[in-house]
């Protein structure tokens, strides 16, 4: 009797998640109520943000992850346009003074901090992104973030996770749904921006 050849098993595809951990953390504190340790010290900020990291290893289930940063030096950005985000009005200190007890947390759960001077956390995303994209094309990337701006990046193996409202309600965005609330492609958001202009970060559009 003859054995039957059995099939080559398919290689299945590992998952890279991408934590912009600024845009978490802003909306953590904004959307929860003021919480304090029993030292004293705020801590709704950090509390959203391992809220939020329970629920990405839980539904997610990535292989790998990784939480970037921005840090408090100018970006090239600034250094290009002085106005940039010039009308943003400052966070409030109890925001600040919770970055480094969310990467304490990140480091207790042996999850790496990414950050480089000169460049904002969604920056170093997007170089991690294509530069994983180009050495491991078959890796799919989830990019978790309440900024949109990200939404640029998305692609067949790229996708957007973020918070539609408060630190629950959540969306995610692959080529399909960037089309369908903006009517264009993830590769046409920068011609889009650039038009229009983002109000958010005091950049004006073409008037």
């Amino acid at each position: 009797m003859k054995k039957e050849k059995q099939k080559p098993k398919t290689k299945k595809s590992k998952k890279l998640v991408l934590i912009d951990a600024n845009a978490i953390i802003h909306r953590a504190f904004h959307a929860l109520p003021p919480l304090t340790s029993p030292r004293g010290e705020p801590t709704n900020a950090v509390y959203g943000f391992t809220t939020i990291l329970l629920r990405i290893i839980r539904e997610l289930k990535p292989d790998y992850i990784a939480g970037a940063f921005d840090t408090p030096k100018p970006t090239f950005r600034h250094a290009a346009y002085k106005e940039y985000k010039a009308t943003r009005v400052k966070a409030p200190d109890e925001l600040y003074a919770q970055i480094p007890r969310t990467k304490d947390v990140l480091s207790v759960f042996g999850i790496p901090v990414l950050e480089k001077d000169g460049f904002e956390a969604d920056d170093v995303i997007g170089t991690v992104t294509a530069k994983v994209a180009k050495k491991n094309p078959d890796t799919e990337i989830v990019i978790v973030t309440g900024d949109m701006d990200t939404l640029q990046l998305v692609n067949d193996k790229t996708k957007v996770w973020t918070m539609k409202k408060g630190v629950s309600d959540i969306v995610l965005y692959d080529e399909k749904a960037v089309r369908g609330r903006f009517g264009i492609g993830p590769e046409s958001l920068t011609d889009y921006k650039g038009l229009r202009g983002d109000p958010s970060d005091n950049i004006i559009g073409i008037s």
